[in-house]
């Protein structure tokens, strides 16, 4: 047997590759997959670095990776779900099986401030509309030192994992847990931003995903027959909660073809990212209040 993490991890590596598994949750291929597990199995709270692979594997450990990597293939469970930690926006985050996993583009949105399209400086109130995990209220709250940040969702469960990482990261003070459906909780509230990780899965292509996704709950991705349910409501409501010079940035994923088709005169802008990923757009206050921004109330 392996003696060394770097042996065991090629090993594991391998293993997974013949699984025929789906990477999508956090990572991308069987590696990281593998590094993920590992680190768990190591009882490591940092990345992989290059002097852990030297490390000898004792016995109660290899046999932790082993139980993680049998659950990993048998059930197909995603490895978050079983370390129940990842990052997003350089950000460590406890996670379970009541939200889904992080891996949105938007974090490189945070990263980089929303720069051009909006001068962090002025940035005072942000909303993070469907937290989830808190995942992006917390980056944007750390990316946006002097600003408050409000995070809302339907599910309480999901609100309660966001609630841990909130206070791991000691932000109670400036992150404000809400329970709302969409903007229903959120009367008289405006923002510089909202941004938005809705479900945004259609009915077809939820019956298709990869066994990995069945894990994750299924209110946070399915979004009616053409998977824009959410993303209608965010368009007809999101301009009385923006102040003027604010933006909306929206994640729709597959269902950015559909929603072009569904709004033919709102001027969407499709958002690039570094790391890949896509399906993201940005609109401005004023082209939401625009003649063809009332596209969202016609076209529902």
């Amino acid at each position: 047997m392996p003696s060394t993490a770097g042996a065991l991890l090629d090993r594991a590596t391998r293993t997974l590759q013949r699984a025929r598994l789906h990477f999508g949750h956090g990572t991308d291929n069987a590696r990281d997959e593998a590094g993920a597990l590992l680190l768990h199995a190591l009882r490591r709270s940092r990345p992989l670095a290059a002097s852990d692979l030297r490390t000898r594997v004792s016995k109660p450990q290899r046999a932790r990776f082993e139980r993680l990597l049998e659950r990993r293939m048998r059930e197909r469970i995603p490895a978050v779900y079983l370390t129940h930690r990842c990052y997003f926006a350089g950000v460590p985050l406890y996670i379970d099986a009541r939200v889904l996993i992080p891996r949105s583009p938007i974090a490189e949105l945070i990263e980089r401030r929303f720069v051009p399209w909006i001068d962090p400086a002025r940035v005072r109130a942000i909303l993070d509309l469907g937290t989830g995990s808190g995942c992006i209220a917390i980056a944007c709250a750390r990316a946006f030192p002097k600003a408050r940040v409000d995070a809302s969702d339907i599910d309480p469960d999901a609100l309660a994992v966001a609630r841990i990482n909130v206070h791991r990261h000691r932000l109670e003070r400036r992150v404000r847990l809400l329970r709302s459906d969409h903007f229903s909780a959120l009367a008289g509230a405006s923002y510089d931003i909202i941004v938005s990780n809705p479900p945004y899965v259609g009915a077809r292509e939820l019956h298709g995903l990869p066994l990995e996704y069945r894990h994750e709950p299924r209110l946070a991705l399915a979004a009616g027959e053409d998977g824009l349910d959410s993303a209608r409501i965010i368009l007809r409501d999101a301009a009385a909660h923006l102040k003027p010079g604010g933006i909306l940035i929206v994640e729709v994923g597959n269902s950015e073809t559909a929603l072009r088709r569904a709004f033919p005169r709102l001027p969407f802008v499709w958002l690039a990212f570094a790391r890949g990923g896509g399906g993201v757009f940005l609109l401005e206050h004023r082209q939401l209040l625009a003649p063809h921004g009332h596209a969202a109330h016609r076209d529902r």
